[in-house]
This record gives structure tokens, C-alpha cells and sequence, in this order.
């Protein structure tokens, strides 16, 4: 019984503020955790340009998108320039490292990875994680070993660098178990552990859900694991904010059902790459979330 708890940081806020804050609270309650970084500038105001796409309006209203992030934010990349992440919160990032939680690549500018990859080749692609990748390390002193795509946006050129990199793991998907991921025509080496359980944002202002009481339906969503544990995927500038009440009764209701919290690492320290299954990683509509993301698909059969 394990839940796996990825830490999405997407914003210079949610960096120094967010950040610090979660790791005092998953101290306080014996938790591990993964925390996954954007390295480079925080552009989050070019992200109004969704206004246009289906669902986002409706996203906007029901997660209260301005009292989470801040008019500031709101305004990098479009009124005001986009601060450095990397450069401006480095030391709260090596903080997390010292604490004993793991650490890796989110991405370098969040919005434009979220709005373009899936329709950018590979150079393009490739670009952007070497950014991060380089950015990651003079931060760290280290390589980074594992990678969660923002907004679980991906395409099969980003599926061939990781495995090219030789990465530990990879979570850039949703899905309900580790697989290997196939796209293209190639199956990839990299193991995939996808998010399991909806986020706070997905459920917060659908089917009678609120703040008061989303911890209540994702604990309920919680009560039967998969084989390998679930994975949560929490946002720095929610849970590490405005949402903090609610995830800190999400952490106490979860370890007085006997869950462990762990980070992703740790459920991929107990899979053996070569048995996992192969999954079509695909392109599709997600539940609470506007646009389409990185999906665990359908079983593929594979010959030797």
C-alpha cells in the first residue's frame, strides 16, 4: 500500500514559496517525495493565450487560477518579463536535495513546452530538454535521472532522448501502472510510471467537489491500489499554497489507512525494466484537464 507523490513545481512562486512550505509539512509527516522542477523562465502569463481552447475557461473559473498563482505571476512573459526560475531559486531547490527528497526535470519554460511539443520535431524538442538537463546539473552538481512532462504534454521525439540518456525512469504520463512506452511504430526502454489519481485542480468544481472536501474524494479514489502503489501528482503553487489545508488532510487520512509515502524513485527501485509491459502511449482527452495529454493506451503485443 504506497502512494508515490510527485511533486509538479511550474512557477518562480510556487519555487519559493510553495516549495519550502511542502517540504515542512512532508517532514513533519515522515513523507518522501519527488519534486520536479522548471529550470528556466517563468512565462506563465503567456499561458492566457488558451482562452480559445475548450474546457480552459472553465478550468480558470473553477480552480480560482488568480488567487493560486498571484497578478504577478499572472504577468510574466506578457507585462512583465519572465523571471530566471533556475537562476533565482536555485538554493530553494538544492533545500529540497538536503532534505533527502528526490529531485528532477520538470522542464525549462513550462508554457511553451505545454503549448508546443506535440507538434515540434525533433531538434526542437531536444533543445528544451537539453536546457533543463544542463540547468538541472549546475544546480545539483549532478545529472538529473528522471523527468515529468509539463502538463503531461509529449511527443515520440522527446520518448527517444530519454531513452538516449539512459534515464532511471520517466512519469509523463497518466495511466494506472509502470510500462514501457510505445509511439511511432518503436517501443522505448525508459519506464514510464504514470500519475494514477486525479489532481486537486481536476476535481475541485465538478460533481459537487470543493475545497472543503476534494481530500475526502481522492482518499476515497485512493482505497484500492494498483500492483505497484498509486501515484499522486501535486502542484507547488496548490498544495504548497492556497490547497495546503487540503493536502495536509489528504497525507493524515492516507497514513491512517496504512498507506506508505514514497517518492516515484523508490516504486521504480522495485520493477525489473525487462517484465513490464508495453503500453501505446497516446494522445488524448483527459477528464478536468482542457486539451489532450500523454495516456497509458492500449496493451501492445511485441515480438522478439
Amino acid at each position: 500500500m504506497r502512494i508515490a507523490l510527485k511533486v509538479d513545481v511550474d512557477t518562480l512562486r510556487g519555487t519559493q514559496e510553495g516549495v519550502p512550505a511542502l517540504v515542512e509539512l512532508l517532514r513533519r509527516h515522515d513523507a518522501g517525495a519527488t519534486f520536479l522542477f522548471s529550470l528556466g523562465p517563468d512565462h506563465t502569463g503567456r499561458a492566457l493565450k488558451r482562452v480559445f481552447r475548450p474546457g480552459f475557461v472553465a478550468k480558470v473559473m473553477r480552480t480560482s487560477v488568480g488567487a493560486n498563482y498571484g497578478l504577478r505571476t499572472l504577468m510574466y512573459g506578457t507585462l512583465l518579463p519572465g523571471p530566471d526560475i533556475g537562476r533565482r531559486a536555485g538554493d530553494a531547490m538544492r533545500a529540497v536535495d538536503q532534505a533527502g527528497f528526490e529531485a528532477g526535470v520538470h522542464t525549462w519554460d513550462h508554457v511553451r513546452w505545454q503549448d508546443y511539443v506535440a507538434r515540434r520535431d525533433a531538434a526542437w524538442t531536444r533543445r528544451e530538454m537539453r536546457l533543463a538537463l544542463d540547468r538541472f546539473g549546475e544546480i545539483f552538481g549532478r545529472p538529473a535521472r528522471t523527468h515529468g512532462a509539463a502538463g503531461w504534454q509529449m511527443n515520440v521525439h522527446a520518448l527517444a532522448y530519454e531513452e538516449e540518456l539512459e534515464l532511471d525512469y520517466c512519469s509523463d504520463s497518466r495511466g494506472h501502472g509502470p510500462f514501457l512506452p510505445a509511439m511511432g511504430g518503436r517501443v522505448f526502454r525508459c519506464p514510464q510510471i504514470p500519475t494514477t489519481l486525479p489532481t486537486l485542480d481536476e476535481l475541485v468544481g465538478r460533481g459537487g467537489v470543493t475545497e472543503a472536501n476534494v481530500a475526502a474524494r481522492v482518499l476515497a479514489l485512493s482505497e484500492r491500489p494498483p500492483e505497484h502503489g498509486h501515484v499522486y501528482t501535486l502542484h507547488a503553487e496548490l498544495e504548497g499554497m492556497r490547497l495546503l489545508p487540503a493536502f495536509e488532510a489528504l497525507l493524515q487520512g492516507w497514513r491512517t489507512r496504512g498507506f506508505e509515502l514514497t517518492s516515484v524513485g523508490a516504486i521504480r527501485r522495485g520493477l525489473d525494466p525487462a517484465a513490464l509491459p508495453v503500453h501505446e502511449l497516446r494522445l488524448d482527452e483527459f477528464p478536468g484537464r482542457p486539451g489532450r495529454l500523454a495516456l497509458q493506451g492500449p496493451l501492445q503485443s511485441v515480438s522478439n
